[in-house]
């Protein structure tokens, strides 16, 4: 591969383009940005924006690693294109593209309709089946039951983790990594009594168990998830529901009575 940077101080930016009125298939184009030290992937991306091609289509939000959306493939590895510099890669070429294992619906913006479903089938958040009146005040847990279940709560649905995902990539029943690992969270949380309506889903064969534990949705995770831990963590939960259900006489509706 030649010097990506010129005397001038560029980098070379290689774009996913898809423009569905004209094109059959993704194909990519060459730009020259500015190189400077302090840019992201993404400043990169709003200077072609904003000043040589303003066709270019891409989500974007916050810029901070909070919302999420900006997540793309940066030299075949998904990142959050807010995170990652223009230095990390100097002085080579940078190809962008749309995150793997979604239909792309213009350039680099992915459909989101399928991780959006499965996410809300998981039921991520709190079910009560008997609320208490409002007088006596909130639910409370200690910091040991928060602490369970707090690491998996700082998921922000970046779906980079589906990107990551062979087992999403193959099988298109497969809950994925992210609505499984915050099915997980609600599951621990002492708050919570959900755990019955949830497993129906998460402990069916397009669930936990369509994992193959290669591991890569925890690695691409910016926010340290670990959703590979927490869909193990919920395969022994699993299991010792299922030894339950065959000693006692109702079976077991959740794992935290």
């Amino acid at each position: 591969m030649t010097n990506a940077v010129a005397a001038d101080g560029t980098i070379t930016l290689e774009v996913a383009r898809y423009r569905p009125e004209q094109d059959e298939r993704p194909t990519f184009q060459r730009y020259e940005v500015p190189y400077r030290q302090d840019w992201v992937v993404l400043d990169a991306l709003n200077y072609l924006k904003d000043y040589v091609d303003g066709t270019l289509s891409y989500r974007w939000s916050c810029r901070m690693g909070i919302c999420g959306s900006c997540g793309m493939m940066v030299n075949g590895v998904p990142k959050l294109t807010c995170a990652v510099f223009l230095r990390d890669y100097h002085p080579g070429l940078i190809r962008v593209e749309a995150l793997a294992n979604f239909p792309v619906e213009r350039d680099l913006v992915i459909v989101l309709d399928d991780f959006m479903e499965k996410l809300q089938a998981v039921k991520p958040w709190i079910i009560r089946d008997d609320e208490k009146p409002l007088e006596e005040g909130e639910y409370l847990q200690t910091p040991e039951q928060r602490a369970s279940f707090e690491q998996y709560s700082m998921c922000i649905n970046c779906m980079l983790c589906y990107s990551a995902c062979p087992v999403y990539q193959s099988e298109e029943k497969f809950v994925g990594p992210a609505a499984l690992a915050l099915a997980q969270r609600y599951n621990l949380d002492s708050r919570d009594q959900g755990n019955h309506e949830r497993n129906e889903l998460i402990w069916a064969d397009e669930g936990i168990w369509d994992c193959t534990f290669v591991g890569e949705c925890s690695t691409v995770c910016p926010k340290h998830v670990d959703p590979a831990g927490a869909i193990q963590q919920a395969k022994v939960e699993s299991t010792i529901g299922w030894f339950q259900s065959f000693l006692t006489p109702f079976g077991r509706k959740s794992v935290k009575e």
